[in-house]
Parts: C-alpha cells; structure tokens; sequence
C-alpha cells in the first residue's frame, strides 16, 4: 500500500488566535498558548485509512529530547493527561480534522510539528508546520493562571499603560507604550531568552528550563539590563547622554527593543528604573506572563543588607560620599504573577522583579522574582531577593552630621520614610492604586515591628533600643573610625519647616519659605547654612545651585520666617535633563543637636494639548494638533516632537520644531491612520535641549473599519 501524503495543512489561524487570545499579535506566525486544544485539518491525496498508524512529534530548542521534554511523541487518540495528544474530531474522504493539546507545563517558545504516518510497510513523514507557544493565564492548571478576567485584559493584553513618578507629595503621571503585539516584538522577546549567558553556555538546558516562569523572568531580568550578557538596555545615571539617548526621553518599549534586534543586540543606551521596567513589562507580557509595572516611592537602596540607610552631608549640608546606601525619590519595578511551587502555596501570586541594575543576584546583576507575601511577612530568607526588596519598602533613614573635628552626629532618625505610596495603574483605568498592605503591614503597628525584628534575627543583624540600633559594621567604616559614628543624647532646641510660595514652575523664579521656630523660652542665636542642588530622582547631587548662611535671632518661643528664591537663571543650566532641586538648611543652636530641614521640588512643566481632528476609524486617516508653549523668556531651538502608540502609529513619529520665541505657543500637526480598533494610548514629547521633557497622552477609542 503507498503511503499517505498529505497536500494541504490548515492551521485554522484566525480560529485558533481567537481562542488562544493571541489575535492581537501583528504576526504571520501561528500563536498558541499551552494546556489549550487547537485545531488543525489535513488534507490527503487519497482517502484516510482507518488503520493508519499516525504518530506526532511536536519538538523546540537546538537539540530536542525527550528526556528534556524538549520532544514529545505522541498518538492519535491518546489522553492528554501527562502530555501532548491529538483526538480527531471529524473525518471525511481525504480530510481529517484535529484538536491537538499541549500539557499545561509545556516548554514555552518556538515549535515545529511533524507527522508520521505508517501504512503496511511504507512510513510518510511530513512537517505540518511552525508554532510559537506562550504561557497561558486562562488555563486553570498553568503557573501564570490568572482566574479574573478583567486582571487578565489588563495584565496581559493591555499594550499600554501609566507609570507613576515624581515624589511623595506630588505623584505624577507618565504614559508608556509597551507594545507587546507590535510586529517583531514577540519575535524579539524569544531571542532575549536565546541571547542570554544561560542558553550561550548550555542551550538544550536552558530551553528544557523555559516551561517555569520564575526561569524565565529570572532570565529576563538579567537580560533587560546590559550589565552581565550585553543585553537589552545599558544604565546610565548621571553626565552626558550625548552618545545614546537621555532616559528620560523614551516614551515606550517598541523602539527600544526594535533598535536593540536591528543593532544585532547591541545595548541600547541609556535607561533609567521606568525604562527598565517597562521593557520588561512589554516583553513578559508578549510570553505571556501577567505582569505590571510598580513604584515606590522613597524607595531604599541597601547595600550592606542592614535593614539601615545611613545618609552623611557636612555642616553646609552637602551630602557626603560616604556609604553606598541610598534613598531613591522613586524606583520603578515590576511584578508577575505566578505559583511559587519553589517556595509554597502560600507565596503564590504577585512576585518582584526588578531589572534595573543595582545589586548582584547569584552572581549576576537581577533580582527576583521575590514574593510580595515573603516582604509583607519578613520571610527575608526565601528565594529570590527578598532581603532587597524588604529593605528597599522598609528600611530605617538615619541622617548623620559629620562635623569638622570628624565628629558624626546623629541628627535625624525615621522609621517610617522608606516604602510609601506603592503604585500601580488600576485595572481598566488609568487612575492609581495603592498596593503598599500588599508589601507591609500598617507603620507603627504591633504587626509591622514584629516582622521587621523577624527580618533583622533573619538577617542576623541585631537590635536594641527603641526599634532598632544597627551595629553591624558598615562596609566603608574600619573599626577604628566608628568610635565618632554615635547618636546624639540632646535634642533639637529649635523647629523648622520649609515650604514653597507658589507651584515651581519651569522657566520661573522659585520662592520658598523657612519657618524657624525657638522651642525654648530661652533667647537664641541660630546658625543657618543652606544649600540647594540639582539632583537624580535618586536624590544624587549633580550640580550645585544656590548657597547661603545667615544668623537668626530668635525670642521665647519665637517664629520667624526667612523667605529667600531660586532664580531661573540660578538653575537654568542645572535642569536641562530633569527637573529636580533639593534644599536643605542645617540649623545650629549654642545649645541643643542641630537641626535639618529638607525640601524636595520638582519643576511643573507646561501643559501640552492634543487634539483629535476627527473620529478614529481603522484604517481611516485622521489629523492630530498638538499644542505647546515655549516656557522660558528666551528663545528656544531644535526641538523635536516625538508621537507614538500602539495601533495607531507603526513607527515613532518625529517632527521638527525649527524655533520658539520667548513664551510663544506653538502647534504642530501630524497624521495617523490607526490599524487596531478600541482603545488606544496616543502619546507625545517634546524634547528639546533647553529644558527637560514636556509630555502628554490621549486614550482614543478606536472604532473598526467600516
């Protein structure tokens, strides 16, 4: 008998992405996620026969091996409870349909599908084609299920989003473009995972590895930043960004990862945290994994794994480089969610991850995924990282003087400055969330001190005193100069508070307030020294600004206010890149410890409008106006408007602003014809080298081509 051959292969493309949720991906490619049956339909040159022996062989990665479950053979009319089966549904003379299911734990990537086909004596071989398989957060048994809908939307298919910044008291929004569906991304999420030191080192074990999505993320992580394996995006903090781009000029993940692939993998230079995080949001989202994007505000920076960040500035109040702690007016992450069967039920959920790098993790600079219920409960010891991300939401601040005769003084202490305003974009909106009881519990409660002294006995830094004295030696500190590092016994004589006059705003002089007050009814004599500086969103200095002291006479319990500016013409050369200023006075008294009163701005940029000139329709041309105005009181040239977003504009859009005139608004307009119907995030930038970024965003609700 002549063996069978096959003539055509439906792959039931548009049938098997609607019901594998992978429509949105703008790919020729067929696109599956595991644990889920997909359809399949054969046509054969002759009539089927029913003793036909059919054998399956779906395979991925260089070298595949059952042992590695990088292969798996398989039969028709097999039960799909411990791996791959095929089932036929129907068939008719010369055609035979299939479901065809991949286990919930399968190997996620690229695969090829073959088939055998025994008649009598003869044996056919054909490959039925190419498939890529991705995590599935709607299979109940998969890892990365996730039961809600809505959170499902959000968390894996939404291609857009908010990432919050600024600081505390003035939170701020930013748009981000993640993307995950635009053309190449997936294409460039898998060969992230074939670039990285794991696969280049051992490729069949690390393909073997990717059906675990703590692998994978853990992958990822090392991978978004450049630091370890030439990866994705190479960090830079402070000086020139003029031989790449300045962090704060990416609007999204596309064309970054674009340039990365297209560069052959050369590091994108440069990110910042919310750079970091949001590629890896983009590219988790495209495998599959729910994934969002966090920030933390105050967030620490503990080198030594003390539980303590210890800041040092001298008399002027100039901070010192002393110690590689730190406090971060923001740091951005993210999360994934997932089973830990690592670690235990009781992890599962929403884990940390953080690609920014900042400490090594088993070597290589990553961190996570770390479970949000390990931090919430002190459980410092379990993998990955979650000593780190303890610390960075619950860290003790302790500010020290280091006085001229190498005396340090202990002048300010708080428990409860690190972790505050943990934020995450809602569900279906673009509001904020609060999730800090996801990381800790409430400050000051019996609860929250019983878990920090668990973490500090894990960590095996001992406490004493009122919540805790580290006395685990510094990393920068020998022995014999800790003798002057002790905490004063006085207390401040005086109070103070700084306050701003009016909202700061780019381009404008800056009025502030410094409200001193005697606690005494004793007359005093108080030395002010005040210094303000242009700082990193990491509360680094990076250029001074403004520098004064002056004595204030103070009566009986007097207050006296000390009004004084910045001009623009003071920091007009200092904020170029970004637009942070921080003030501090160091108060003085004969008697009493001294006294520091601290001041975080952020410079209000100008509005920018965007305005849609007709209704959105896929495939319909529409006209855009954007609105801007010059805020400063010189003339400005070589801007650069910057428009993007996901299923409305294929490529970053880039417009000219040849010149501005003191204060003059200006519009410009552009086109998009968008090519995905709902909800879409149009945003746009103006950078410009004589003042930072001004950014906007519109949600447009696109409807389907008519």
């Amino acid at each position: 008998m002549a063996a069978q051959k096959i003539t055509k292969v439906d792959w039931h493309s548009k049938l098997n992405k609607a019901a594998h949720h992978t429509s949105d991906y703008n790919s020729t490619q067929i696109i599956l996620r595991r644990g889920q049956a997909f359809a399949i339909t054969l046509n054969f040159q002759t009539t089927v026969q029913p003793e036909n022996n059919f054998t399956f062989i779906a395979s991925t990665g260089p070298s595949p091996a059952e042992s590695q479950q990088t292969k798996a053979i398989f039969h028709l009319s097999e039960d799909a409870a411990n791996g791959w089966s095929a089932t036929q549904e129907r068939c008719e003379p010369g055609r035979m349909s299939l479901m065809i299911v991949s286990p919930a734990n399968a190997i996620i990537g690229r695969y090829k599908l073959k088939l055998q086909i025994a008649s009598g004596n003869k044996t056919s071989s054909a490959l039925l084609g190419q498939f890529v398989l991705l995590f599935n957060p709607w299979c109940p048994n998969d890892d990365v299920y996730m039961a809600n809908e809505k959170e499902r939307q959000e968390y894996v298919l939404n291609d857009s989003g908010i990432i919050f910044q600024g600081k505390e008291k003035y939170i701020q929004q930013e748009a981000w473009n993640y993307g995950q569906f635009e053309e190449d991304i997936l294409d460039i999420s898998l060969s992230i995972l074939d670039r990285s030191l794991n696969h280049r080192q051992d490729p069949s074990t690390d393909v073997s590895n990717r059906n675990d999505p703590i692998y994978v993320c853990r992958v990822i992580s090392a991978m978004v930043n450049s630091n370890d394996e030439k990866g994705v995006v190479e960090g830079k903090w402070s000086g020139s960004y003029r031989s790449g781009t300045n962090p704060l000029h990416w609007s999204g993940s596309v064309t970054i990862l674009r340039k990365w692939y297209r560069g052959r993998y050369r590091p994108i230079r440069y990110g910042q945290c919310w750079v970091f995080a949001g590629v890896m949001c983009t590219v988790l989202r495209s495998l599959g994994i729910p994934t969002r994007v966090i920030t933390n505000f105050n967030s620490a920076h503990d080198s030594n794994t003390n539980l303590s960040i210890d800041k040092y500035i001298d008399v002027s109040g100039k901070t010192l480089d002393l110690t590689e702690d730190s406090i971060w007016n923001f740091h951005v992450w993210n999360e994934s969610w997932f089973t830990r069967r690592d670690l235990g039920s009781f992890y599962d959920g929403w884990q940390v991850l953080d690609a920014t790098p900042q400490e090594k993790s088993k070597g290589i600079y990553r961190c996570g995924p770390a479970s949000t219920r390990a931090i919430k409960e002190g459980d410092v010891n379990l993998d990955y990282d979650s000593s780190f991300v303890f610390a960075a939401v619950n860290a003790d601040c302790v500010t020290w003087i280091q006085h001229s005769n190498k005396r340090k003084e202990r002048i300010y202490s708080n428990t409860r400055k690190i972790g505050k305003f943990i934020s995450t974009k809602a569900v279906g909106t673009n509001t904020r969330v609060d999730v800090t009881d996801n990381y800790k519990y409430p400050e000051g409660s019996s609860k929250e001190r019983q878990v920090y002294k668990k973490a500090l006995k894990l960590l095996a830094v001992r406490s004493t005193g009122r919540r805790k004295r580290v006395t685990k030696p510094r990393r920068r500190f020998p022995a014999a100069r800790r003798q002057n590092m002790t905490a004063t016994t006085q207390k401040p004589t005086v109070s103070g508070k700084m306050k701003l006059d009016a909202p700061p705003v780019i381009g404008q002089d800056i009025l502030l307030t410094l409200a001193l007050q005697n606690l005494t009814t004793d007359f005093k004599t108080v030395n002010v020294k005040l210094r303000a500086s242009a700082v990193l969103y990491t509360r680094k200095p990076k250029a001074e600004i403004l520098q004064w002291s002056r004595s204030v006479q103070l009566g009986a319990e007097e207050v006296k206010e000390i009004s004084f500016k910045i001009t623009y013409t003071q920091y007009k050369n200092a904020l170029l890149d970004d637009r942070k200023i921080l003030v501090t006075a160091v108060c003085e008294a004969r008697q009493g410890a001294s006294l520091l009163v601290e001041k975080d701005i952020v410079l209000q940029d100008p509005f920018l409008t965007i305005e849609v000139l007709g209704p959105t329709v896929v495939h319909k041309a529409t006209n855009v106006l954007v609105t801007f105005t010059n805020p400063l009181s010189e003339v400005v040239t070589d801007c650069v408007l910057r428009a993007e977003g996901s299923g409305l504009i294929k490529e970053q859009l880039n417009i000219n602003v040849a010149r501005m005139a003191p204060m003059e608004t200006a519009t410009a307009e552009f086109e998009i014809v968008p090519y995905k119907s709902g909800i879409r995030q149009l945003q746009v930038d103006l950078a410009c080298i004589h003042f930072s970024n001004i950014k906007g965003f519109v949600m447009l609700d696109v409807a389907p081509a008519q």
